[in-house]
């Protein structure tokens, strides 16, 4: 049943709905009509899908300006049953405009990037097919995510974290026949699925306890009584944020549910910089924000937040360093960063983790995108030259910063924006990366000394990794065939990484020092207990210790690049086992198969055979054997002779008068 808002609004507000229904649209039309579109229709109709919710987006930030108080715009009758009233409400107010924003301008990009990297990655995996089914899954991401941003209370909120998940396993498997044993990418997908599923009984619970509590899910009335129960029954707070963190380690990829996130480098590039920069794993971060007067209550539970993400920021980013394939590099980098935004969240500068996740979505977004044209670029090289091998007949993975070397020169466009992405991820001023991890570090500073000197130690490993990165790829002389014939990427994928260089470059300017525009715009709707102050000290520090870093990087990497791609890593040498443990990911994986997955293996299937299968289906299928034999036999006597009939009668008749007499 559709709803129609009685008070007064804006008009523009009104369009809200398309931010979902525009992605939604061009998924039913690649549907329908794909086959016959072909490649450039397909992605022609994805992206102006994700570009109209992108230019909605605008249109809602320009009429927040006028009225900062936003709007809810109910749409449609949901659920009705006893004390719950839901309906499908779309919140327009300055937090959510910013995730619209993000999501679906970062998103249209990564789309018309993937336009040009789907064409060639469906024709080198060899199903040109199955290009509309990714940009009708892409789409369908876009308009999961914003449902998530936009919704008005917990349970809508809670079917667009479903549906970011679903897509997040659809993609990541999108080639779910390849990987290691045609069965690696399948592998990943159930991975991602299955940590996220841990991840989300622990919101159910969260948002169950906030029903049975509060009588309500919707987020004003909810958090109009918080300050009651914070005086009467503040455990209740606590758990139901302990419990949505054990959510936001699910989605954004926090200790301990962070494994599953390398392993989505399984899918297509454009995926993993749809999941790490623009959508998926900035799901928890905003819950946490949205619910910021939830966890500014519990303070218990905020300490928690701040030490799994700094926890979490230097873990990742010691993982990070012994890494070689370039797209785990960054997918380690994301959990990094994501520690630095939870970690912000927990010491209650919402304004600098959420400053951090649009500059973040910029210059990740730009990382993996460019990272996809170096791949794309060694497999032309892979192409051109010995058909995907490399010298002596070996397979060259093009995914090895070991085979790479000299794409500064192959890959010059590539090689610009890459560096850009990287030192705005390094914390390098003035780019975007200085000035949002410099409020989180002063925040740091302010709250909690040994976690700052925690996040200053994973800044600087930031520094240190993404310089490796660097020099690995890009310098010294080329370390395999593909590398020498290596190309740079078509137009369709370079323009979307030059803009996002500028993003990357300029973001900054969104909560710069003294304009402080983005605190202003998000004050009209969490509360933010003191500006934020431009801390000269501690953003010389920290900009120091990136330099520091990647002069350190230089001395490794740089100044005597790798021979070959059979040559030993420099750390090796130097830090022995240190380096095989980061390389190996502190065995962590290894630690959960053993500790959890192979006991529960073993239960499992205990009760699947000697008792399912042995007890319980032994009973069921002996009483049918039985019921079974009984009617054999019994089966002899309806044979369909008269005498047999007969013979039957005359015996019961004789059994009948021997039990009378001997009875008497």
């Amino acid at each position: 049943m559709f709803l129609h808002e009685t008070t007064s609004m804006d008009p523009r507000f009104l369009l809200v709905p398309l931010v979902v229904f525009l992605p939604v649209v061009g998924i039913l039309l690649n549907w329908l009509f794909g086959k016959r579109l072909g490649e450039k229709g397909i992605g022609a109709i994805a992206s102006l899908a994700a570009g109209g919710s992108f230019v909605i987006s605008v249109i809602l930030m320009l009429a927040l300006r006028e009225h900062t108080e936003g709007a809810v715009v109910p749409f449609m009758q949901w659920i009705s049953v006893g004390s719950l009233d839901l309906n499908w409400t779309f919140r327009v107010d300055t937090l959510a405009v910013v995730m619209m924003l993000v999501v679906s301008g970062v998103g249209t990009l990564i789309h018309v990037y993937a336009v040009g990297y789907m064409h060639e990655d469906v024709h080198h995996q060899g199903d040109p097919a199955r290009f509309r089914r990714f940009f009708i899954f892409l789409n369908l991401f876009i308009a999961a995510m914003m449902i998530l941003v936009s919704a008005d209370n917990f349970l809508m909120l809670f079917v667009g974290w479903e549906g970011v998940g679903l897509c997040s396993y659809l993609l990541i498997g999108f080639w779910f026949e390849k990987g290691e044993d045609g069965l690696g990418n399948a592998r990943a997908a159930k991975k991602a699925f299955v940590a996220n599923r841990i991840g989300d009984f622990g919101l159910l619970i969260a948002i169950f306890l906030i029903f049975w509590n509060f009588g309500s899910l919707d987020f004003e009335t909810v958090f109009h009584q918080v300050p009651f129960f914070a005086s009467s029954q503040p455990g209740v707070l606590v758990a139901i944020a302990l419990f949505m963190l054990l959510g936001v380690t699910g989605k954004s990829a926090q200790i301990p549910l962070y494994v599953w996130l390398p392993d989505a480098m399984a899918g297509p590039t454009p995926v993993s910089a749809l999941i790490h920069a623009a959508t998926m794993v900035t799901a928890g971060v905003y819950l946490m924000t949205r619910s910021q007067v939830i966890f500014s209550a519990a303070p218990q539970a905020q300490q928690v937040v701040m030490w799994i993400g700094a926890i979490t920021a230097i873990f990742a980013a010691l993982i990070a360093v012994g890494q070689f394939d370039i797209k785990k590099v960054l997918a380690y980098s994301t959990i990094s960063q994501l520690g630095f935004m939870v970690a912000a969240v927990g010491m209650g500068a919402e304004v600098a983790a959420m400053f951090h996740l649009v500059t973040h979505a910029f210059f990740k977004a730009l990382l993996f995108l460019s990272a996809g044209s170096v791949i794309l670029g060694m497999e032309k090289g892979l192409e051109t030259n010995h058909h995907g091998h490399g010298e002596g007949g070996e397979h060259t993975d093009p995914q090895d910063m070991r085979n790479m070397g000299g794409l500064r020169k192959k890959m010059p466009i590539t090689f610009w924006v890459y560096l850009a992405g990287t030192l705005a991820l390094a914390g390098i001023a003035p780019l975007a990366g200085f000035f949002s991890k410099d409020e989180i570090l002063a925040a740091a500073n302010e709250t909690n000394k040994f976690v700052f000197v925690i996040l200053i130690s994973a800044a600087f490993l930031t520094a240190f990794y993404m310089g490796r990165q660097v020099w690995m790829v890009f310098f010294g002389k080329t370390r395999s065939s593909a590398a020498e014939h290596a190309k740079e990427s078509a137009p369709l994928v370079t323009v979307p990484l030059i803009i996002l260089a500028i993003l990357s470059i300029l973001g900054g300017g969104l909560n710069f020092p003294g304009v402080l525009t983005l605190e202003h715009w998000l004050e009209h709707t969490i509360n933010i207990p003191h500006e934020s102050a431009f801390n000269l000290i501690v953003a010389a520090g920290s900009l120091a210790i990136a330099l520091v870093a990647i002069l350190l990087s230089w001395m490794v990497y740089g100044r005597t690049p790798l021979a070959d791609s059979k040559s030993i890593d420099p750390l090796a040498k130097s830090l022995g086992g240190l380096f095989r443990a980061m390389n190996k990911k502190f065995m962590v994986d290894e630690l959960y198969q053993a500790v959890i997955l192979k006991p529960y293996t073993r239960i499992s299937d205990f009760f699947a055979n000697p008792v399912d299968q042995g007890f319980i289906d032994g009973i069921v299928n002996g009483m049918g054997s039985l019921a079974n034999s009984l009617a054999n036999g019994l089966r002899k006597l309806q044979n369909g002779y008269a005498r047999t009939y007969a013979l039957s009668v005359v015996v019961g008749i004789v059994a009948i008068l021997a039990y009378l007499l001997f009875r008497v």
